[in-house]
């Protein structure tokens, strides 16, 4: 017997190459994200989380002591301290200078001449010297520009400020609130609606069908404010006010079940027919045949269809923004996150640390469903023959 070749061909490794390539491009970010979100806030501002192992250089404007605090020692008039300490800073300075335009034009242990025969000293701990020999007046320290080399510096500080942040906690809770119950509708609505269309003969199915796949290409922005204006016209004929789940539930239901429909519809009609023509000759209904033999089988669809709506409903914005108002019982996470960057800005040590927070739950789900999401993407992609 000839053993195959233990060589792989060159269309092995392309493949391979471009898996890792994938794999790369979707954890690189996911990783980069949790870096930032565990640096100190001053390294994060200065570097990129690629750097995070290394030691990284910062310029900080800080202020010696006050004319309070000076001393007189030989005829001269003496600032002294630590800037260091004072700015709650650690690390090692590299350089200092007395002037913005050149805030590093000294190395530590120099002497730096400055106006009006003042002298300015600094070492690598950030012991400083300032003196002049006449008195100290005013109210406040003379600047000092430094450089300072830090170690790399990891904290928890950034998720305990997010966790305990006000409203962090009811947003978290909306967002399960709109997220369950419109992944389990379209779920329900386009499991039946598969099976009809996979199964049962009537006028008109072929259309309906063409419509779904229709659907699947129109951009929710376009739909957006008809659909709200339809909506409010039939809540108001009912009295149900504008601004409640309500209404985002059946949002993500109608913007999710052209995909399910199709998906689910593709899985089911590729089931054995055998199986569904034997039970019939049983005396089976059409909905015993769809709940004890077509729910089990479809399994694998209806899980990837639930890792896709599930993610696309726990990250929406703009559908929550329309359909949900901005009050503390209603803002989801994303508009919670939102609210941070336009308050914070500059704090992206909390930004990122709310991202990271806010993936967990999505993560959780699809490797908890992931073994059935190739199943059930792939289930009826193939006609057989």
């Amino acid at each position: 017997m000839i053993s195959g070749s233990k060589t792989k061909s060159p269309l092995m490794w392309v493949v391979h190459l471009s898996v890792l390539l994938l794999v790369l491009l979707w954890t690189m970010p996911t990783i980069g994200l949790f870096v930032s979100s565990i640096r100190d806030k001053d390294q994060l501002a200065v570097s990129g989380w690629w750097t995070a192992l290394f030691s990284s250089e910062q310029n900080i404007i800080g202020r010696s002591v006050g004319p309070d605090d000076q001393v007189v020692k030989d005829g001269l008039y003496i600032l002294q301290g630590n800037i260091l300490k004072q700015d709650g800073k650690t690390g090692t300075v590299k350089a200092f200078g007395w002037r913005a335009q050149e805030p590093a034009a000294f190395k530590v242990g120099e002497t730096a001449d400055m106006p009006r025969d003042r002298k300015m000293t600094v070492d690598s701990e950030g012991n400083y010297t300032i003196t002049q020999p006449e008195e100290w007046t005013g109210k406040r320290g003379k600047r000092i520009f430094y450089t300072i080399e830090t170690p790399p510096i990891f904290t928890l500080d950034n998720y305990r400020e997010v966790l305990t942040a006000e409203g962090i906690g009811q947003s978290f809770i909306n967002s399960l609130t709109v997220t369950i119950p419109s992944t389990i509708i379209p779920i329900l609505i386009a499991a039946f609606a598969s099976y009809a269309l996979a199964w049962m003969h009537f006028p008109g199915r072929a259309v309906l069908i063409a419509v779904v796949v229709g659907l699947l290409v129109v951009p929710l922005q376009m739909s957006l404010i008809p659909l709200l204006r339809l909506y409010n016209g039939v809540g108001s004929f009912f009295g149900v006010p504008a601004k409640t789940y309500l209404g985002i539930w059946l949002a993500h239901t109608g913007f999710g079940l052209p995909l399910a429909i199709y998906l689910l519809r593709n899985y089911i009609s590729e089931l054995p027919r055998e199986i569904i023509e034997s039970a019939r000759v049983d005396g089976a209904s059409h909905f015993d045949i769809f709940v004890k033999i077509i729910l089990p089988l479809s399994f694998p669809a209806l899980a990837s269809f639930a890792i896709f709506q599930f993610l696309w409903v726990w990250n929406d914005l703009l559908v929550a923004m329309v359909f949900l108002g901005n009050t503390d019982d209603q803002l989801v996470l994303t508009g919670r996150l939102r609210e941070m960057l336009g308050s914070r800005g500059g704090n992206w040590e909390i930004l990122t640390a709310s991202a990271f927070i806010t993936i967990l739950v999505p993560l959780g789900v699809f490797f908890t469903l992931q073994r059935y999401l190739v199943r059930g993407l792939l289930a009826g992609s193939v006609k057989g023959g």
